[in-house]
């Protein structure tokens, strides 16, 4: 109970020891790593944006690589950045998804694949965002999700934001090439809101709600959130559950708020 009472203080009491409490196959961060000003008393007041964050949360998600490249150089420092245990997981180029449509893939891939390798066994999860108007065609998924899979040895997982990549033969398709589906808010279909595909991972995407980007998550929604996923910490699979409501700083609240409640919840039950 002294256990439980201390983290349970620790919730409205920032000065307490900056790190996550969580199970060590559940990652819970936000897409990129800015401190925002309403959260800042969370983190640690000295070191890089990236090594303050790093102090709190175990993992992060790379979006700006999906506009731009960078450099393996650039990666490699931020590895340098985190702890042995921290986790990156960094979105495939649109180029690849929104501009080729996942075809003619290869030239942006190859580069994509030699930038990243400079984060080493820090990377743990490739994100391929699918844009809303691409509809499923499994002979073009199959080809480039084969490729992708085969040329790294991190979890693949796919956010598809059309409903015809929810179909059967889709999900059969994702398990034989060992790809996850993304659990996304807002979602396109009842189906989106659970991880699907391969169980190699389990990543919820939560990208705020009514309010794409802006609204934070309620309390409520988050308890909720928080008992579903000590249920996926369960198993073997490496959990991940990325907030992307960031216009406002909302992500980091509701990812301190969500690794506290995890964590009283996995107190309170005796782990």
């Amino acid at each position: 109970m002294e256990r439980l009472d201390r983290l349970a203080d620790s919730v409205e009491d920032p000065v307490h020891a900056f790190s996550s409490h969580l199970p060590e196959n559940l990652l819970v961060g936000t897409a990129g790593w800015s401190v925002p000003r309403t959260s800042r008393d969370h983190f640690p007041a000295e070191g890089s944006q990236l090594e303050r964050y790093a102090s709190v949360f175990r993992a992060v998600e790379i979006n700006s690589s999906f506009h731009r490249p960078h450099q393996a150089s650039t990666y490699e420092r931020w590895a340098d950045s985190v702890p042995e245990y921290f986790r990156f997981s960094v979105k495939v180029p649109k180029a690849i998804t929104h501009t080729n449509r996942l075809t003619d893939f290869d030239e942006v891939l190859s580069r994509f694949l030699s930038e990243i390798d400079g984060l080493r066994d820090k990377l743990g999860c490739i994100l391929v965002q699918i844009p809303p108007s691409l509809e499923f065609d499994q002979e073009v998924a199959e080809k480039f999700l084969a490729e992708l899979s085969r040329r790294v040895t991190c979890a693949v997982v796919l956010e598809p934001r059309h409903k015809t990549w929810f179909a059967i033969n889709c999900t059969k398709m994702l398990i034989s090439l060992g790809v996850s589906r993304v659990a996304a808010d807002p979602a396109v279909v009842p189906a989106a809101m659970e991880p699907g595909g391969s169980p190699r991972a389990v990543y919820f995407r939560l990208h705020g709600s009514p309010q794409k980007y802006y609204s934070p998550y309620t309390e409520a929604y988050l308890d909720g959130l928080a008992f579903r996923l000590r249920k996926y910490a369960q198993t073997t699979s490496r959990i991940w559950c990325m907030f992307d409501n960031t216009i406002k700083g909302e992500a980091a609240s509701n990812a301190l708020y969500l690794d506290r409640r995890v964590a009283l919840e996995e107190m309170g039950a005796g782990r």
